[in-house]
């Protein structure tokens, strides 16, 4: 999953950052509200952080712009206006969520997961194709009763391809989700991560293969 933080308080986006890429997210930062906008509008995020007070341009008028633009990208507006007028102000702008400062990051987390869930319906916090189970709160993957350990960016991308169960989805796909902007990451990096996903979730066990290659397309993970 890729995150946005539109932040610019510098020790804050970067606190944030490193906690989250310890939740195996893959995580974006600018420092400003022109800069966020524009990376939000043309890159593929699953959440936006966004701070309200912003140079160039503020929060609640990248909430407006985005929603103008038809980006539907679940935003949780991070801010330290606590009235009610502030947080109706910002949720009328297009926010789906608002946490003001200080906050505790096991919250903020929780806030993300929250976010996450909610356009895909997902209704737990565990993700199931055939035996393979995955947790996406205590990060536990198991195949039947066998507990697999997966690096964070294994985790990572087995989450995307379970979110995404039955489509396929190419290597820039994977790249934009599991990978941070910045990331110089190439193709063959992907198929080397599949390879890794495919020794530790397919190959012990006497079972059909879930993660399939579908030549000159990409990858999806199905039970057939």
């Amino acid at each position: 999953m890729r995150i946005l933080i539109v932040e610019d308080e510098h020790r804050i986006a970067q606190s944030i950052k490193r906690g989250l890429e310890q939740e195996s997210y893959a995580v974006d930062i600018t420092f400003d509200g022109q800069k966020g906008f524009d990376l939000a509008s043309t890159e593929d995020y699953d959440v936006i952080i966004l701070d309200r007070m912003l140079p160039t341009m503020d929060g609640i008028q990248v909430c407006r712009n985005l929603r103008t633009h038809n980006v539907h990208i679940p935003i949780l507006l991070l801010t330290a206006k606590d009235r009610l007028t502030d947080k109706v102000e910002g949720l009328n702008a297009g926010a789906d969520d608002y946490l003001t400062k200080p906050f505790a990051f096991e919250e903020l987390l929780a806030r993300i997961r929250a976010l996450i869930r909610r356009p895909k319906e997902l209704l737990n916090t565990a993700l199931k194709v055939a035996d393979l189970v995955l947790n996406t709160t205590s990060y536990e993957v198991k195949r039947g009763s066998v507990s697999i350990i997966l690096s964070n960016k294994e985790f990572a991308l087995l989450e995307y391809l379970m979110r995404n169960i039955g489509k396929i989805v190419t290597k820039e796909k994977i790249i934009t989700h599991v990978w941070d902007y910045d990331a110089d990451v190439l193709p063959n990096t992907v198929e080397a991560y599949i390879g890794y996903l495919r020794n530790k979730v397919d190959r012990p066990f006497k079972k059909s293969p879930l993660i399939h290659t579908v030549r000159g397309f990409g990858y999806k993970i199905a039970e057939k």
